[in-house]
């Protein structure tokens, strides 16, 4: 059956490839409701792959897994926050060789579909702006706002030197580059603030080179606000309603219907389940695209991780920050495996090529490293003096507006507000902290204060003593309406017994690699006690003997089995993991996730450094596991 219904449909790209196509000019265009690749039949079969989001040693890997399942497109967002973290300083090496990662694509015959924003959701932080935007009070982002277009043309200038040699049909690059399509901004139908806007992000591109095809992508609801004169209106979905894509015609006439985002999966949340999405529901409704002609991009073909800080939050009744992993159940796991959906695929778009498709390449083994043991420890409290040096402030400061890092602020991790006080009484926030504080008076803990507590009794006693708020930024909002509210730490003043808290010293705890590295030289490491309570940073050794592999770090075993200790050495409650100095990302007990993904190139052989910033209970050991465990699963509606 489905062999008849897309028959019809077959398409054979095989020679359709980057390197395949010399001394070409024209690109990708659109006539009679189909795209033409220098001027023959094309569709497009993409998936969404995120450069900065897996390991640069694997890039290659999941190009070749890509190709395997029939697919000849790419596409991949720009994350700005990542190639400015500081204003007008640029960074594109390493994992964020944007050039590098564009030409492997070509190299392996795929096309790409560049998505450079500015802004570009993805659930990332801040959808991909940069967090000193936020230093003006005034600033509105998306929108035409001067503060705002001029950081976008000083990026823009920088990052299209990279991306107009790459385009199909430039003439600056000998052999023509991969980019087929550019898309202008990023489901701005949903935002739709500034009538302008659309057409300042346009002409950003084109006046700067951009020759190739544009392309816009909404929602159905967002789709006709999110229009611009001169690009292809594409939609987002993945349930298909009857007519949604017939909908296209509504705004555009004699156009191809493309779906820029099919979502084969969802994202996850900390203390909500692991969402998946039925395989089979999710290749039938490929199969009912691909029936009508139309072109498809899978988002998520392989999701990765939101190493680092990076993950976004979303804010509809209430926030929700995003877990560390980005498997989004997606066509590939987090760690690039194949999953049922990927075989159903390649199974279906094999019918429509009529054409053999390349081998998969082979799975990459994961490793199970067994018990870690986090042997010493030292106390925040003992590195402030140690490492950094305080900030005094009258009023509390929001981190983006701390003057560190030559002006930018400080964009994510901690930040630690200390002040005096004489006496206890009724602590209260007026809802101020962004995101989460643990509140202690010296160094003993009172409790926590968030989006729903946002009072506290703070016991009396004697004399002088020290407040301390350590606020945790757990991800900006990077969806909806909320953009401009983003400001993390303190946003403004706390109260006890109705006065306002004054005379503050601030510690930026943003454990920027330099950080961590002084902290390993750092005097006052001790042997862990049998029981101890955070915040603090534990270390310890992971001994390997031959070609390090992937494997995935869990933090919530009940090891107590295992080792005859108590059971509250058990588990980890909140916290942030580091491996050689580079961050994998946040844990919490709360969960869904229970494991972090740790790939093979971050390893080597021999010691490798293990560094926990664990906020509250510490547990004694973590588990190198060679099987991920993303928690209780919950099919999307």
């Amino acid at each position: 059956l489905l062999t008849h219904l897309l028959f019809s449909s077959r398409f054979n790209w095989s020679e359709l490839t980057p390197l395949g196509l010399w001394g070409r000019t024209l690109g990708l265009q659109t006539e009679n409701s189909q795209f033409l690749l220098e001027g023959m039949p094309f569709r497009i079969f993409g998936g969404s792959m995120h450069y900065f989001r897996v390991p640069r040693e694997y890039w290659e890997d999941r190009m070749l897994k890509m190709r395997a399942c029939g697919l000849n497109t790419l596409t991949t967002y720009v994350p700005w926050n990542l190639h400015e973290k500081e204003r007008g300083k640029f960074d594109f090496s390493k994992n964020l060789d944007l050039r590098a990662f564009l030409s492997l694509a070509a190299k392996n015959g795929l096309w790409v579909i560049l998505r450079p924003g500015p802004y570009i959701c993805s659930e990332w932080d801040l959808g991909g702006l940069p967090s000193w935007l936020l230093q003006d009070p005034e600033m509105q982002l998306r929108t035409t706002y001067k503060g705002f277009t001029e950081a976008v043309d000083a990026y823009f200038d920088r990052l299209m030197r990279i991306v107009v040699p790459l385009q199909a049909s430039t003439i600056l690059y000998k052999k023509g580059g991969p980019i087929i399509a550019v898309q202008v901004e990023n489901e701005y139908g949903s935002y739709a603030k500034d009538p302008n806007y659309m057409t300042y992000v346009k002409m950003a591109l084109v006046n700067r080179g951009i020759v190739e095809l544009l392309m816009t992508s909404d929602n159905k609801n967002g789709l006709s606000f999110g229009l611009v004169e001169g690009a292809l209106a594409t939609v987002n979905f993945q349930k298909l309603e009857p007519g949604l894509l017939k909908y296209l015609d509504t705004v555009q006439k004699d156009q191809p219907k493309m779906v820029m985002e099919y979502w084969t999966g969802w994202f996850d949340n900390w203390g909500g389940p692991h969402y998946v999405f039925d395989a089979d529901e999710m290749v039938n409704t490929v199969a009912s695209i691909l029936k009508t002609g139309a072109s498809i991009n899978l988002y998520m073909f392989h999701g990765g991780t939101n190493f680092g800080f990076m993950n976004g939050a979303l804010e509809a009744d209430e926030y929700k920050s995003d877990v560390t992993s980005y498997d989004y159940d997606a066509v590939l796991t987090e760690a690039g495996d194949y999953t049922s959906k990927f075989f159903k695929l390649r199974q279906l778009f094999s019918m429509v090529i009529g054409q053999p498709l390349p081998l998969p390449p082979m799975i990459e083994s994961k490793a199970s490293y067994g018990a870690i043991l986090l042997h010493q420890y030292i106390s925040l409290w003992d590195v402030l003096p140690a490492l950094l040096q305080p900030i005094k402030s009258e009023f509390p400061v929001n981190m983006e507006n701390l003057h560190l890092n030559d002006s930018i602020g400080q964009p994510y991790g901690y930040v630690l507000y200390e002040t005096v006080i004489f006496g206890g009484g009724h602590l209260h926030t007026r809802d101020h902290v962004r995101d989460r504080a643990q509140v202690f008076v010296n160094t003993m803990y009172v409790g926590e204060l968030d989006y729903n507590t946002v009072e506290l009794s703070i016991p009396e006693g004697q004399g002088f003593r020290q407040l301390r708020l350590l606020v945790e930024n757990r991800g900006r909002v990077n969806y909806g309406l909320a953009l401009n509210e983003q400001r993390k730490g303190l946003i403004g003043d706390v109260f006890l017994n109705k006065t306002p808290l004054r005379n503050f010293k601030i510690y930026s705890l943003e454990m920027k690699p330099a950080f961590m590295k002084s902290l390993q030289h750092v005097s006052g490491w001790s042997t862990v006690p049998d029981y101890f309570v955070g915040p603090a940073f534990f270390r310890g050794r992971l001994w390997i003997e031959q070609q390090p592999q992937d494997t995935f770090l869990k933090l919530q075993a009940k090891l107590h089995h295992i080792f005859h200790v108590l059971p509250r050495f058990q588990g980890w409650e909140k916290g942030v993991v580091f491996v050689n100095g580079q961050n994998l990302g946040r844990y919490w007990k709360i969960g869904p996730q229970e494991t972090l993904y740790l790939p093979g190139p971050w390893l080597r052989r021999g010691g490798n450094e293990i560094v926990i910033f664990e906020e509250r209970t510490a547990g004694r050991i973590i588990q190198s596991v060679d099987i991920p465990y993303l928690g209780r699963t919950q099919y999307v509606d």
